[in-house]
């Protein structure tokens, strides 16, 4: 078993002489079982709801509250959230705003940080290691549900925002406050490229999550850690005193996706976050697959 673990771990799958009949490494630990397993922790359920909760919390403090400043029975809007009763899609155009920045982070450090340090924490990640399951297809398979799990988690809530709106605001066009309004259509279509490239300015929290879950046991430390890296992002970002620095900063544009809610989009903002975002989770994941590669597991 040693010789066959040794070389499952340096190889990827053991030699031809030692493997099992119908043993097939492509075949171990199917993206579906992973899935499966993920969906029914309690962590996945909890943060579903905290997501859909949201709409209804907001509909309920505007309730309270009344109309924004700058709403519909307010006079000139001056910002997007002077518009979150104007129509169901400016409601979900809200919703995106004021969690962006903070609540999306969580689901995506939450899964793809917890995914490796979990099974190292319960003492069962050595032995998913000597099934065997090769551990480039435990990443590749533990990275896909994470990512997959984050995307939900990102559709899930314009999606519910949309029809909580809706219901309490109309169907209607989303007014831009600064001027002009796209048809229910259009809006529907550029909502959708909205949450596209939230995931993918998300993508550094993933790769940084993904690359601590492969170097600690603990997931907290690993969900955490992600989150307070992204933080500090964010606050460097503040410091205006970097000037241009802070364009190589992916909290720099973590706010693009607002120029996609114009009349006429504008793209250039957009394709610089992207860029900046995809550069630094390649070389994140780069960093965990080959850290774990080399690791000594023993957990």
């Amino acid at each position: 078993m040693s010789t066959l673990t040794e070389r499952n771990e340096t190889a990827g799958q053991p030699a031809s002489d030692e493997v099992a009949a119908g043993y097939r490494a492509g075949r171990t630990l199917p993206l579906r079982v992973e899935l499966v397993r993920q969906l029914k922790r309690r962590r996945t359920f909890v943060m579903g709801a905290v997501l859909a909760a949201l709409p209804f919390v907001l509909v309920i403090a505007f309730a309270i509250g009344g109309t924004p400043d700058g709403g519909p029975d307010g006079g000139d809007r001056v910002n997007l959230m002077d518009t979150a009763t104007a129509s169901g899609a400016n409601f979900a155009a809200v919703n995106l705003f004021v969690s962006a920045g903070f609540l999306l982070v969580i689901p995506v450090a939450l899964f793809c940080g917890d995914t490796v340090a979990a099974e190292a924490g319960w003492s069962s990640l050595r032995y998913l290691l000597a099934a065997p399951v090769p551990r480039m297809r435990l990443l590749w398979s533990k990275l896909a549900v994470g990512l997959g799990l984050s995307l939900a988690a990102m559709v899930l809530l314009p999606v519910v925002a949309l029809a909580v709106g809706t219901i309490a605001y109309g169907w209607g066009p989303l007014r831009i406050p600064t001027g002009g309004a796209l048809d229910p259509g259009t809006a529907a279509q550029r909502l959708v490229v909205v949450v596209a490239y939230i995931f993918v300015s998300q993508l550094v929290t993933a790769g940084l999550a993904f690359w601590l879950s492969t170097r600690t046991d603990a997931p907290l430390g690993a969900v955490g850690g992600a989150v307070g890296l992204t933080i500090l992002g964010n606050v460097l970002d503040a410091v205006t005193a970097l000037g241009d620095w802070r364009h190589f900063l992916p909290a720099h544009w973590q706010f693009a996706w607002a120029d996609a809610v114009q009349p006429t989009p504008e793209w250039s903002g957009m394709i610089q976050g992207a860029a900046v975002s995809v550069t630094y989770a390649l070389v994140l994941f780069a960093l965990a697959f080959r850290g774990f590669v080399r690791k000594d597991v023993v957990s």
